[in-house]
């Protein structure tokens, strides 16, 4: 690996240890780039959607249809981070989202065309990431490639709360196609600084999957889904993931809810930042004071405790109030960071794009097809009746999830993805 773990002794490694390797450097900040522009652009849609209609389902729609693309892109373009050279994949994706997101910025873009161009940006976003998570086990080992996916989504979350919290004055000061054009320039940034930094890595060679064509890809897609299918451990870890499908309502119900208490775009920013803040220092409370061993026992219990707060919407809190809730709920969701990483580390190289992708396919769905349950049921009900029905629901199957995750990893005899490089 490139990034092999040489520190010398059995400590923890911290975000320093792996922002250490240049070429995660590299990567890191193509990363943090592109997140920024896109954050800024999600808080555009939802102003631009919920002004000219009024409707909270229309602007959940919008939000959610960052998610649904996945169940196509997800099991059939993941495939393309183990085909071709990874960095490849990262760059051209980049590129192709820029020109569509530039379409967006065109003033007085129809609806219709921006939903349209809005998929499609989604669909590239599938292959991109699977190439992104299957790279990196090969720019840090050890217990560097934790602390690599803990910056990793650490600087998500941290991008989401900037973006989310100035995107709303952004927004109001320069409008909704100078926000979209940032977007598109981040996405540029981003594959120049992937393509000069970032070392090309290819997949192990694997036989089984040699056929080109459709009948070559189905059976990768199928081959795919017999390793998630046939591991409990795996399985598990996804139907945790997926909780989060309860916890991201409160972003797509983000901008109607701000009406519900009678504030404006600034608040949409701080709702839609609160949970990104939360998951910020709940990551950093996780990788820096629980041992690596001890993190896989805390997946369950996080995730049911990811729901709890959301159910204070029933109370009708001031904004104060529930931002504080929903930065509680993204704490809890730190849970994401070792999940995550014990399934990539499970999956042998030549799978884990595909894997991945079917992994986040299961998980992009649920949390569009949340969003858009939610919407509706606010457009029927209230924001706040939507988001406290969602966190009951959520602490119900949270449970579910948990219990199947101590079931399957009950007296597993492996290594534990903080201990696999």
């Amino acid at each position: 690996m490139t990034g092999g773990d040489q520190r010398g002794d059995d400590r923890p490694a911290t975000f320093r240890d792996a922002l250490a390797v240049p070429a995660f450097r590299w990567l890191w900040l193509g990363q943090l780039l592109s997140i920024l522009g896109d954050q800024v652009a999600r808080v555009a849609l939802s102003v631009l959607v919920f002004d000219r209609t009024g409707s909270a389902a229309l602007t959940a729609l919008t939000y959610a249809l960052t998610f649904l693309p996945d169940l196509v892109a997800g099991p059939l373009l993941s495939g393309l981070a183990d085909r071709f050279p990874r960095r490849r994949v990262m760059v051209v994706t980049d590129v192709a989202r820029a020109a569509l997101v530039a379409a967006m910025a065109v003033p007085g873009m129809p609806l219709p065309a921006l939903a349209t161009l809005l998929v499609a940006g989604q669909l590239l976003a599938a292959p991109f990431l699977a190439a992104r998570s299957a790279i990196l086990p090969h720019l840090l080992g050890g217990d560097r490639y934790v602390a690599g996916t803990a910056v990793i989504s650490t600087t998500y979350q941290v991008a989401q709360v900037l973006g989310f919290a100035l995107g709303g004055p952004l927004v109001a000061l320069l409008g909704v196609s100078p926000a979209l054009a940032i977007n598109a320039a981040t996405f540029v940034v981003s594959a120049v600084v992937l393509r000069l930094g970032v070392p090309e890595q290819r997949a192990l060679p694997d036989d089984g999957a040699a056929r080109s064509g459709l009948r070559g890809e189905a059976a990768r897609v199928v081959a795919g889904a017999r390793v998630v299918g046939s591991d409990p451990r795996l399985r598990s870890l996804i139907g945790l993931a997926c909780i989060s499908a309860f916890v991201v309502t409160v972003e797509g119900l983000a901008a109607p809810y701000a009406a519900e208490l009678g504030a404006g775009a600034a608040a949409v920013g701080l709702l839609l930042a609160a949970n990104p803040l939360g998951q910020v220092l709940g990551i950093l409370l996780l990788t820096r004071l629980v041992a690596p061993h001890r993190r896989g026992r805390l997946i369950g219990p996080l995730a049911v405790a990811s729901c709890v707060p959301l159910v204070v919407s029933a109370f009708g809190p001031p904004l104060w109030v529930l931002v504080g809730a929903w930065v509680v709920s993204g704490m809890a969701c730190a849970y994401q960071v070792p999940a995550n990483a014990t399934f990539v580390a499970s999956v042998d190289d030549a799978r884990r794009g595909q894997a991945f992708g079917l992994a986040v396919t299961a998980l992009r769905v649920t949390q569009g097809l949340g969003v858009l349950l939610a919407g509706l049921l606010a457009q029927r009900t209230a924001p706040s009746t939507a988001v406290a029905l969602g966190g009951v629901v959520g602490v119900v199957v949270a449970l579910l999830a948990a219990r199947a995750w101590s079931r399957a990893s009950a007296g597993v005899d492996r290594e534990t993805p903080d201990e696999v490089g």
